[in-house]
């Protein structure tokens, strides 16, 4: 490795690349080939990168903290941080290097070793409900002659927090967890510090003038924090601005490496440990009751939180929380069942503290606009909306995540907006603010430079109007449903194209259903109910042929402009076959087309009645009247159509057709002149010539 360099990479805008320590780290891993299958080197790997971390950590204090267990065996643990300097310790005279030079009782001393650990490290190394169960591992390696090469590599391995800081040291738990993990899960997108840097920017740029005063408590939260990335980058951001500032970091994880991962760096930071949390979010809040001055978190995208996809005891615990109202997190509604960000977004709405909380989110495009009128995300956007949450959407570019290029966008939520803000939501369109790396990092090809962060930030804090920037009231995006339809106009004929098409339309379903009863003949065993349809369409059968035999008997051009007129025409030519006078007027219908020159319908009262085939839905702006919106979108086209709102909130089952969705992309659409008819002909004559002459070639 390297000499060390004493670097404050924090603030180092050059990629991180930690390509150098995790190839020395794959190499340690080939070690284990054999007696560990692939898929099974991260067992202790992981374990031993941890391991090594620490070690690092405590080494210029190591000495004293021996010579005070020594001197004092049961000295308190509280007292042992404050020797060591971090909120853990280790009181063995053992280190890695020192192990190896007793190969013979190599095992027995390594475990010797772990046992000086802290009980917190204990439990990130041992623990099989909690931690890495690491134990095991060491029997294992040492049976099959691994333990001693794999303990020495890793003592070569600098990874000392003064010259690999916290951000990098996330990188290459990040990159071993891809590495060591066959098929990393569909929504897992490791946030890159580009990425993170800007989201911070943005929460600190307007509202946190508190966050500067001396000793301020500040409290940050991660519902999905990984390897703690998010978490470290927000701490060095506010500690560089306000250095006597006590920043509490949260987090929940459910991957037990990467929860190891950041517990193991949380602590190094010096942060309480029992604020980083082994915990599903959609299972459980671990801090009732604590509200956070700032929520940070890239969710997982399209990961399902119900039905056969969803983790075990997830669609319950949902269901549960959801029972509980608005004295729950998801007060607001539930999600289609197969992408669960509207449930972190929801969740880190509750967690925001009341009077300054603000978050910002990473999730892709779908929670804009998925869901029809009544769904749960639209509705969930609905509440936010009017609830005033959303301060703006930032649209960042295409490929900046290591393992996805999709498109995503930062949700700035804030319970705080300042006085030109409210009721209003902000859209910035950041897609092209960013820099080619020189050697794309996996699927990471695009990065945002301190330029582009500095841009985007102040577009962001100076909230005016620009080509890449948007300002809208809230109630923009709020729109009522409305069914729009035509009087009912229909002529009447009995032709062979009008017999196939009401046929077509299952007006004689009742009777007989030539593809229903092929499948019914052909089903080996038959429950009571099919057997029952088959009987029926036995019975109806004859009754079927004999209506069609009639139909095509008088087919004529002759056509009737009102149901009045043609209803005693067709009872007479099906008197013989039926009376039945429902069944009549499904036939009747059957034979009728939409005519404008019918007669126009209306029921006993005298109102007209309204087409439902040629029903449409309209989705107007919550702020423009349906006749202002009718005059200029639909009468121009239908001049007679009609608008109904049918909205029913009373009915025991509510009726929604209030709904929300931000279609970011349109308000930011450029129309593109197509290409000129003649310059296209030029271009195709010119390929044409080059085909013949190359075709010329060939048989020279």
């Amino acid at each position: 490795m390297s000499a060390k360099q004493i670097i404050d990479a924090m603030w180092d805008d050059s990629p991180v690349d930690v390509s150098t320590e995790v190839n020395f780290i794959w190499s340690i891993a080939n070690k284990l080939r054999g007696p560990y299958r692939s898929d099974k080197y991260k067992d202790v790997i992981i374990p031993m990168t941890i391991i090594r971390r620490f070690e690092c950590a405590l080494a210029p204090t190591k000495q004293k903290v021996v010579e005070q267990f020594k001197a004092k065996p049961n000295f308190p643990a509280k007292a042992m941080y404050r020797i060591s300097g971090f909120q853990f310790y280790n009181t063995s005279e053992f280190d890695l290097a020192e192990l190896v030079n007793d190969a013979d009782h190599i095992a027995a001393n390594f475990k010797s070793y772990l046992q000086g650990f802290s009980a917190n490290v204990l439990e990130i190394l041992m623990s099989k409900e909690r931690g890495l169960n690491f134990g095991e591992e060491i029997d294992k390696m040492d049976k099959n002659n691994r333990l001693l090469s794999v303990i020495k590599a890793f003592s070569e391995l600098d990874l000392d927090p003064r010259t690999i800081d916290n951000v990098k040291m996330g990188y290459i738990f990040e990159e071993l967890i891809r590495k060591f993990s066959e098929n990393a899960e569909a929504g897992d997108h490791y946030t890159g510090r580009d990425i993170i840097k800007l989201m911070v920017n943005i929460l600190l740029a307007e509202g946190c003038d508190d966050i500067f005063d001396d000793g301020k408590v500040i409290t940050i939260l991660d519902q999905a924090c990984g390897t703690g990335g998010m978490l470290s980058t927000g701490y060095n951001f506010i500690k560089r601005y306000n250095p006597s500032a006590d920043v509490r970091l949260f987090g929940q994880e459910i991957n037990p490496e990467s929860y190891a991962m950041c517990l193991a760096e949380m602590l190094i930071k010096g942060q309480n440990a029992e604020n980083i949390c082994y915990q599903d979010t959609m299972k459980a809040d671990r801090f009732k009751g604590t509200k956070m001055r700032f929520v940070l978190e890239n969710p997982p995208f399209g990961t399902a939180w119900g039905g056969k996809d969803a983790a075990e005891g997830v669609e319950d615990a949902v269901n549960a929380e959801y029972q509980k109202g608005f004295g729950g997190r998801w007060g607001a509604g539930l999600p289609g069942s197969g992408d669960m960000q509207m449930l972190f977004l929801q969740s880190a709405i509750d967690k925001m503290d009341d009077n300054f909380g603000r978050a910002a989110i990473i999730e892709n495009g779908s929670p804009l606009f998925s869901g029809g009128t009544a769904s749960g995300e639209s509705q969930i956007r609905r509440w936010m909306l009017e609830n005033d949450l959303i301060e703006a959407l930032i649209a960042l570019p295409t490929d900046l995540f290591y393992n996805t290029g999709i498109a995503t966008y930062i949700w700035v939520l804030s319970k705080n907006k300042r006085a030109e803000r409210k009721g209003k939501i902000q859209l910035i369109d950041a897609s092209t603010f960013f820099k080619k790396l020189r050697k794309a990092l996996g699927d990471k090809k695009n990065e945002i430079s301190p330029e582009d962060r500095s841009a985007v930030t102040k577009m962001y804090a100076d909230f005016a109007e620009n080509e890449y920037c948007k300002i809208y009231r809230n109630e923009e995006f709020i729109y009522r449903e409305y069914t729009v339809m035509q009087p009912l106009q229909r002529s009447y004929a009995i032709t062979a194209e009008r017999i196939q098409a009401m046929v077509g339309k299952g007006a004689l379903d009742s009777l007989y259903n030539e593809v229903k009863f092929a499948d019914l003949e052909l089903m080996a065993e038959r429950d009571g109910k099919a057997q029952k349809q088959l009987d029926r369409f036995f019975v109806g059968k004859p009754i079927f042929d004999a209506i069609l035999a009639d139909l095509n008997h008088t087919i004529s051009d002759t056509v009737w402009m009102s149901p009045d007129a043609f209803m005693p025409h067709l009872t007479e030519v099906l008197s013989k076959a039926t009376t039945d006078k429902k069944l009549l007027e499904k036939i009747a219908d059957g034979l009728s087309v939409m005519d404008k020159n019918a007669e126009i319908q209306r029921d006993r009262k005298g109102n007209i009645i309204y087409d439902k085939e040629t029903k449409d839905t309209e989705l107007v702006k919550w702020e423009e009247s349906i006749e202002d919106y009718m005059a200029r979108e639909v009468l121009p086209h239908i001049p007679d159509a009609a608008a109904f709102f049918e909205e029913n909130l009373g009915a025991k089952k509510p009726v929604i057709k209030t709904g929300a969705e931000i279609p970011f992309t349109r308000y930011f659409y450029k129309y593109q002149q197509p290409t000129a008819s003649e310059e296209l002909k030029v271009k195709f004559m010119d390929l044409e010539h080059l085909v013949s002459d190359y075709v010329a070639k060939l048989f020279e």
